[in-house]
């Protein structure tokens, strides 16, 4: 029975497949994540930036 429990953790060391896709996944929310902040953050500024432009335009 020992056998047998150390040949599949073993076995499962080995396989790399499925580790990859949780760390693509978790690379992916992780880009997702600071790419909201970022944008959130920079929001009312980009803004105030447009108002200000739109307001010095001659009509």
């Amino acid at each position: 029975m020992l056998k047998l429990i150390t040949m599949a953790s073993l076995r499962l060391r080995r396989d790399e497949k499925g580790v990859t896709l949780v760390e693509y996944g978790i690379a992916i929310a992780l880009a997702v994540g600071l790419g909201t902040a970022a944008l959130t953050t920079l929001s009312g500024e980009i803004g105030a930036a447009m108002g200000a432009a739109g307001t010095a335009m001659p009509n």
